[in-house]
């Protein structure tokens, strides 16, 4: 393998038993078990090594345990949408698909890309995130369980019912535990507080953005928001010019900001104005509100960044004088 630190990249592809490692020298690829003996091989073969990037794909949390050990042992790792690696293998004419050509696609991917390192998650950070996003499988099965009730024939009524009161009383618990991690935190409180003295924002937004979305206040407006994925993308070509359209982006955040941004629209005296004048220039609601969720978004970045508290003055370009 070369082990020029300049030139190295390495792909991993991740399965339940085993890993797939390449890189995007001509050697060829290796595997090593996926558990902690092997993951503990492969780091020592990859430390003198000095890779300038490791990259995988996110695989519902089968990469966790590789990621952590990669990150703790000060190796340069990134956790990559499975898409874009996909549509990358694509371009570059590879249809097939096994592990070791995934491992050496997501190498030539690292070496082309070079998606950016963000900071690991510590252990109460990952702890809140799988609560937020066990909060968030509960309501989607509350809301499936709801639904089957208003059609279901009256035999099966009272099942639905006893599952529905089991699985209410879960999102309680849960919830309890994500508002008592959030208190007992050194930081999250203050945060918390800040994000919620937003008209508009509460307990949803506020966990989904503390567990999901740690990079607010470290990136600028554009970042953040393509981070998100509420920045419009161009569609144009010649003389035609279409519609922006948002894209990507991490799904959970966009929802809860997305039900944030629509109660500011009535009660946030600045989000209501632009709101307002958005439609009053014709845009559709649907699209005003889009953009209501970038501005939300925007601000509670800055107010992160600087450490304050709402403050509507703070945006003097729009008119805030408009109550709830």
């Amino acid at each position: 393998m070369n082990t020029n630190p300049s030139e190295l990249f390495i792909g991993i592809d991740i399965c339940k038993e085993q890993l797939d490692i390449a890189d995007t020298t001509p050697s060829a690829t290796w595997s090593v078990a996926n558990d902690e003996a092997g993951i503990a091989s492969l780091v020592d073969r990859l430390r003198p090594l000095k890779p300038k990037l490791i990259v995988m794909e996110a695989t519902g949390g089968l990469e966790t345990l590789l990621y952590s050990a990669l990150t703790t042992a000060n190796l340069p790792a990134v956790v990559v949408n499975p898409r874009q690696a996909r549509d990358f293998a694509k371009a570059l004419g590879k249809l097939a698909k096994t592990d070791a050509i995934d491992a050496r696609v997501l190498a030539h991917f690292g070496s082309a890309v070079k998606p950016a390192v963000r900071p690991m998650k510590d252990e109460a950070l990952q702890e809140l995130t799988a609560l937020v996003t066990r909060r968030h499988q509960l309501i989607a099965m509350l809301t499936a369980e709801k639904t089957r009730l208003k059609q279901a024939p009256r035999w099966i009524c009272k099942d639905i019912k006893a599952n529905i009161k089991s699985l209410e009383k879960r999102l309680l618990k849960i919830e309890a535990e994500i508002s008592k991690s959030i208190k007992n935190t050194p930081g999250w409180k203050e945060k918390d507080d800040l994000l919620k003295s937003v008209p508009g924002v509460g307990d949803v937004l506020s966990m989904n953005l503390l567990s999901n979305l740690f990079e607010l206040g470290e990136l600028n407006r554009k970042e953040i928001a393509t981070l998100v994925g509420v920045a419009p993308i161009n569609r144009d070509s010649g003389n035609f010019r279409g519609r922006r359209m948002i894209w990507g982006g991490r799904a959970q955040v966009r929802s809860a900001l997305y039900m944030a941004a629509l109660s500011a629209s009535r009660c946030n005296p600045v989000i209501k104005s632009f709101y307002q004048r958005l439609i009053q220039k014709g845009k559709k609601p649907k699209v005003a509100l889009t953009a209501c969720m970038r501005k939300l978004l925007v601000i509670l970045n800055t107010m992160v960044k600087n450490n304050t508290h709402w403050d509507p003055k703070q945006f003097p370009d729009l008119d805030f004088n408009h109550g709830c």
